[in-house]
């Protein structure tokens, strides 16, 4: 895989890289790790929350008024 940035991303990379002590491509592999796992994490909040309105729409809905 081939991976095109600007000179603008390859600078931000190439500080990535440098403040974790890692190569660029390790740096590039971390971002991506982390980047899915917010992604992830955000996924299950969203859905925590629409269980709990559900579940508490009563009530809300009652301290609503």
């Amino acid at each position: 895989m081939t991976l095109r940035l600007t000179p603008e991303q390859d600078e931000l990379l190439e500080r990535l890289a440098v403040a974790e002590g890692v190569s660029k491509n390790e740096a590039a592999v971390r971002a991506i790790v982390d980047s899915a796992a917010r992604l992830d994490k955000d996924s299950q909040v969203r859905e925590m929350a629409r269980a709990a309105i559900q579940k508490y729409r009563p009530l809300l809905d009652r301290l609503a008024q």
